[in-house]
This record gives structure tokens, C-alpha cells and sequence, in this order.
């Protein structure tokens, strides 16, 4: 048993709070007094209001009191990416180039649902700059720890995120994901998040990166993740690819027996270098779905790296985003990696984009075949394990690309 109670998963806090044993009040109280002890270490936050929360808070404790809890979410402390927009806040993006003093009137679809299901926004977590790359440093506030070893980096952008959860800052945090910035931080920060499919969450506005971005759920534990989702798993009609509510009643039982599940299990593509300690443990965790019955069949899903393809389409979305909103005199303020990309991005061709363009709707259509043979395909979060802070890429390699070791997450932003 923790001795904090911010420390405690949503599914245990709202136990409490439906027994009477515990107030959401408690909870942020003492939520933001382990903030003040952490968060100087590990830097997870931009933004924190102590005052607002309290009076979500109070609120909730009210609801819970008449037994009337307004929605799933009652009184839990949630975290938002500061790349999702937020009333009331600044959403900076991690970014010197944004100027604080501007209107800030509107949630984004996510921060809404929570809003509606009751759940206490407390603060903004940091982010990469406009969420670029997969390390979590940005210009703006500086360096973001892993919790579990303070000179390695928690992985990105959604890298505040990760911080508080692996800090057990409260039990839920929006992310966002355009090439792995949910999956790569959970792995490397001991977490949990998904990429959904692309629409299940609505997104306002659209990322800069267009239909590669989505937002997404992270926790600490599954059942946690899969009650997140439901809340958040909605259509909103400012974002015209959100698709209809599809999120079935949870289950509060856990599968323990996935007999006729059918699994493939890729450990490298057919083409990945995997790093021998995350290798072993994938092989771990297969071991367990076919102990819970699972069958699980050695599969790689028949394509080669689509990394090139990959590159085209985000380098031209950051472009996009660079030259059409952010003045040339201020790119010296930059992180100076997002403006190499924007530059090596002039070099495309309106036929490289659509060439890209045609190649991701032939990877979306092998894998939408490969799901007619099989239910799930398994694959290594990431290759490798957590590198150092203040860098781009581990020590031992040389490429200044930040895909070349997380080969596994950006394949499915591209077929969504």
C-alpha cells in the first residue's frame, strides 16, 4: 500500500471515492505536495495550477458526497500534453516562438471529454518542440528526466508524461503520438499507452503533422489505459476524421484465457537491429499470451523499411508548420535539430510528396490483409533501451535521425 494517495491507479481512487474513503480533495492536496518534492528532479511540468484543481476537486468531493459522480472520471487528476490545447492555459508546444499572451479559450476534444466525465485537470506536461523528435528536451524548459535514472531520457515528445507517471504524479496523462510519442515513452518510462486507430480519439486542431498525429491515452496500468480511453474515445465535431463512439463496455475482469486469438510475433521486421536486452524481454511477454492460450505464429508483416517514406512526410510537416507560422528571425530560438529537418525538407518535390503519399496507402493496405489472417501483430515497443538526456539519438549511433532506433512505432502512424 502507498503511502500517497496520488500514487494510487484511477481504479483504486474511485473505489475509494464512491466508499467514502478517500476525497478527490485529499488526493490533489496531495498530489501537488509531491509535485513540489519531484518534479524539481525529473522537470515533467510546464504548467501547474494548484488553485483550479483544488476547485475541480471540491466539486467532485461534493458529487461523491450526494452519490452522484458525473462521469467515469470523477475527481481523478489528469496531465495534458503541452501540445493539446487547453482553456485557460498557454499550450506552447515547447516552444520560445509562441507568444503566451494570446487568448486561450478553448479545450481540444480530449480536455473535453475529461471535463465532462468529471476528471481534475491539474497541469500541462512538457513536450519536444511541437513534439519532433522522440527525446525529451525542447528550448523552452529545458531537460525532462526518467524517473527511474535521472541521466536517461524518458523518451518523447510525450516525455512530461512519462515523467510524472514513472514519478506516480497521479495516475492518468494525455500524449500525443506522430511517430511513437506515446509508445516510445511508455517503454522506456515502465508504462502503458496506445496509438489508437486514427480517429478513434478527435484531435482539434489538426497537428501540424497532419494524419500521421494522434492524441492518445497513458497510465500505469492497463485497466487504468482502458477506462482512460473510454472517456476520451468520442467523436467531436470540429474534427471532421473523428469517427463514431465504437468503445464497447469494459469488462472489470481481466482475459485470462486468450485461446483463439490469433498472433503474429515480428521480433524485428526482417530488417531491425534490436538491442539483445529489449529482445529478451518481447520474448517474454510472447511467452505469456501463449501461456494464456493465445496462438502465436513467428510472422513478419512483408514489408520492407518505409523509413524514407516516413521521412518525407514528416519533415514536410514540420516545414509546413516552420516557414508558414514561424518568422525567419526567430529560428535561431529553435531547437536547432527541427530546423535541420525543415531545411533538408526544401529538397522534396510536390511528386516526392505524392509518391510518399501513394507508398503509405500501399503499407496501409498490406497491413488491413495481413489483420484478415491475424488478430494481432506483436512487435518490440522500441529497439532499444532508455539513451542519455540531451540527446537526439544513443551514444553509439551516428545517424541524425531519430527513427533509425524506433523502428517499430512510425510504420503505424503512417497506416493509422
Amino acid at each position: 500500500m502507498t503511502d500517497r494517495t496520488s500514487q494510487l491507479t484511477a481504479e483504486e481512487m474511485l473505489r475509494r471515492f464512491a466508499a467514502r474513503q478517500l476525497s478527490p480533495v485529499e488526493v490533489i492536496q496531495d498530489l501537488f505536495e509531491a509535485i513540489e518534492a519531484v518534479n524539481p528532479k525529473i522537470n515533467a511540468f510546464c504548467v501547474l495550477d494548484p488553485e483550479a484543481a483544488l476547485e475541480s476537486a471540491r466539486g467532485s468531493e461534493e458529487r461523491w458526497q450526494r452519490g452522484e459522480p458525473q462521469g467515469l472520471l470523477d475527481g481523478v487528476p489528469v496531465s495534458i500534453k503541452d501540445v493539446v490545447i487547453t482553456k485557460g492555459w498557454p499550450t506552447l508546444r515547447g516552444s520560445k516562438t509562441v507568444d503566451p499572451d494570446q487568448p486561450w479559450e478553448e479545450d481540444a476534444p480530449a480536455v473535453a471529454r475529461l471535463r465532462e466525465a468529471g476528471a481534475v485537470i491539474f497541469g500541462k506536461t512538457n513536450t519536444s518542440e511541437f513534439g519532433w523528435k522522440a527525446s525529451g528536451d525542447c528550448p523552452l524548459t529545458g531537460i525532462t528526466r526518467n524517473p527511474w535514472n535521472l541521466e536517461k531520457t524518458p523518451g518523447a515528445s510525450s516525455a512530461g508524461a512519462a515523467a510524472q507517471l514513472a514519478s506516480g504524479l497521479g495516475p492518468l496523462a494525455i500524449g500525443t503520438d506522430g511517430g511513437g510519442s506515446i509508445r516510445i515513452p511508455a517503454a522506456f518510462s515502465g508504462l502503458v499507452g496506445i496509438k489508437q486507430t486514427f480517429g478513434r480519439v478527435a484531435a482539434w486542431p489538426i497537428s501540424p503533422f497532419g494524419t500521421v498525429a494522434h492524441v492518445g491515452p497513458m497510465a500505469r496500468s492497463v485497466n487504468d489505459l482502458a477506462l482512460f480511453y473510454r472517456v476520451i474515445a468520442q467523436p467531436d465535431p470540429r474534427d471532421w476524421y473523428s469517427l463514431p463512439m465504437a468503445v464497447e463496455p469494459l469488462d472489470p475482469e481481466p482475459a485470462d484465457n486468450l485461446k483463439g486469438l490469433k498472433v503474429a510475433y515480428s521480433p524485428d521486421f526482417g530488417y531491425a537491429q534490436v538491442d539483445p536486452e529489449v529482445a529478451a524481454s518481447v520474448e517474454r511477454a510472447v511467452g505469456l499470451l501463449e501461456d494464456l492460450g493465445a496462438s502465436v505464429e513467428r510472422r513478419d508483416p512483408g514489408f520492407s523499411s518505409p523509413h524514407e517514406t516516413f521521412q518525407v512526410l514528416w519533415y514536410s510537416g514540420a516545414r509546413q508548420m516552420v516557414t508558414k507560422s514561424i518568422p525567419k528571425e526567430k529560428w535561431e530560438l529553435m531547437d536547432p535539430g527541427l530546423i535541420r529537418i525543415v531545411e533538408l525538407a526544401a529538397r522534396y518535390s510536390l511528386s516526392d510528396f505524392l509518391s510518399a503519399a501513394s507508398a503509405r496507402e500501399q503499407l496501409g493496405s498490406r497491413m488491413q490483409l495481413f489483420h484478415q489472417e491475424y488478430d494481432l501483430l506483436v512487435t518490440p515497443s522500441v529497439a532499444i533501451p532508455a539513451f542519455g538526456v540531451s540527446r537526439d539519438l544513443p551514444e553509439s549511433m551516428e545517424s541524425e535521425d531519430w527513427c533509425e532506433w524506433t523502428p517499430f512505432s512510425y510504420p503505424f502512424n503512417m497506416t493509422q
